[in-house]
């Protein structure tokens, strides 16, 4: 039996014949089995996902293509010879030839039945424009829905990452790199030692100051929704912990709540936590993630730029303490134009989306066009706006050296 041909058993039924196949474009992983049941009349694909089998149509002209291409090649010379001869190159063409045919067959049946899209299959074969418009309006939309839970899409490349890993790899996309947003719980995950946060001001909640309505959703109801979403009660969450045995304290902006828009209550937290680092001299760090100024609290939420900026003040110049920015994807309005960029060292995340005001409001206020990727982090970096660009799987260890650089070190085991 061929190397590459293996046995496999499940519970209902036993198969042999298993082609293992590697790396089949971004789609599929290095752990995918086609799967030809035992009397030849079924197939199957298996994605080695939490033992996910996807079961192919009775009917479907999958089953056709490979029988026929399997048995010629299992009938050539490289099955019937195993001693190597001057065809050997010959023989390998066949069975290269094999894989990719099956290669072809699944990534075929694949497009035809959860919609996979070329660019994320790969540059080959591309869809025409009459044929992907058939497949929008189809029922199988539908399959695409099923396998969502089991993929996230890189938002630069499309690449798909498989969810299970995801985290693991800080959210950054396997294919190329892009830092995705993280939820402030898992950036407390990520800079935190296991064991030592110490969540500060959780149950405080905003109210409704202006009793602002709009015709889409009443505030309060929004702030309700929300909450019961993201399992948080405001945009930001703050607190104390240890940084590599060194203890901070640490301020991070989750933009799954309301765009981790700046309303009274998350200035109030991160004003309450600069005031306690000042109080215990401990290094700062705020992760900024926000979209501005939340307009649902009028100019309430304008007053925490300078309330924060006040608090800032006394513990850099009075107190001469540390307090370190990071600014991630998306950075801008209020946040951008008072604590963001108050930092005694100012770290960006790679692509992140930084700027006062948007894209889209620049263009329409001044009637200019705004060149595409002058507000990315690498184009504000060469202008001298913050201080490094640090990717996430460094950061805990740039923050740790920073620390230690300004006087600030693990505490002993005593101390602990």
């Amino acid at each position: 039996m061929d190397k590459n041909i293996h046995s496999w058993n499940s519970e209902n039924s036993s198969y042999s014949n298993v082609d293992y196949f590697r790396n089949i474009r971004n789609f599929l992983s290095d752990k995918t089995f086609l799967v030809m049941g035992s009397k030849r009349k079924s197939y199957s694909i298996d994605f080695a996902i939490e033992n996910h089998i996807l079961e192919i149509d009775n009917d479907h002209s999958f089953l056709n293509e490979p029988e026929s291409f399997f048995f010629s090649y299992k009938n050539s010379s490289y099955l019937k010879n195993g001693s190597k001869s001057d065809d050997d190159y010959s023989m390998y063409d066949t069975k290269s030839n094999w894989n990719n045919h099956i290669h072809s067959c699944i990534e075929s049946y694949l497009r035809s039945q959860i919609c996979i899209d070329s660019y994320i299959l790969g540059d080959s074969d591309k869809y025409n424009d009459s044929e992907f418009t058939k497949r929008e309006s189809s029922n199988d939309l539908d399959e695409t829905q099923k396998y969502k839970h089991l993929w996230v899409e890189c938002e630069n490349c499309y690449g798909l990452n498989y969810k299970k890993i995801f985290k693991s790899k800080m959210n950054i996309c396997e294919h190329c790199g892009y830092h995705l947003k993280m939820s402030s719980s898992d950036r407390i995950e990520l800079s935190i030692d296991p064991g030592t946060w110490n969540p500060m001001d959780e149950d405080m909640v905003s109210l409704d100051p202006i009793e602002f309505h709009s015709e889409e959703e009443p505030y309060k109801n929004r702030l309700d929704s929300y909450q019961k979403r993201t399992g948080l009660m405001e945009a930001v969450q703050t607190g104390t912990g240890q940084l590599n045995g060194i203890p901070v304290a640490i301020g991070i902006m989750d933009f799954q709540f309301m765009g981790g828009s700046m309303g009274s209550v998350v200035g109030e937290k991160i004003t309450r936590l600069i005031e306690y680092a000042t109080n215990q001299l401990l290094p700062l760090i705020i992760v900024c993630a926000s979209g501005g100024a939340r307009m649902q609290e009028g100019s309430l939420s304008l007053m925490q730029m300078a309330k924060i900026s006040s608090a800032l003040y006394d513990y850099q110049i009075n107190q001469k303490l540390f307090y370190v920015s990071i600014l991630t994807s998306p950075t801008t309005g209020g946040v951008t134009a008072s604590f963001g960029m108050l930092g005694d060292i100012i770290i960006a995340e790679p692509n992140a989306y930084i700027a006062f005001a948007g894209k889209r409001v620049i263009e329409q206020t001044l009637n200019k066009e705004v060149p595409e990727g002058s507000q990315s982090a690498e184009f504000l970096f060469q202008k001298g706006l913050f201080d490094s660009i640090v990717p996430r799987n460094l950061l805990k260890e740039v923050l740790t050296e920073l620390f230690q650089f300004h006087g600030f070190f693990p505490l002993t085991q005593n101390e602990k």
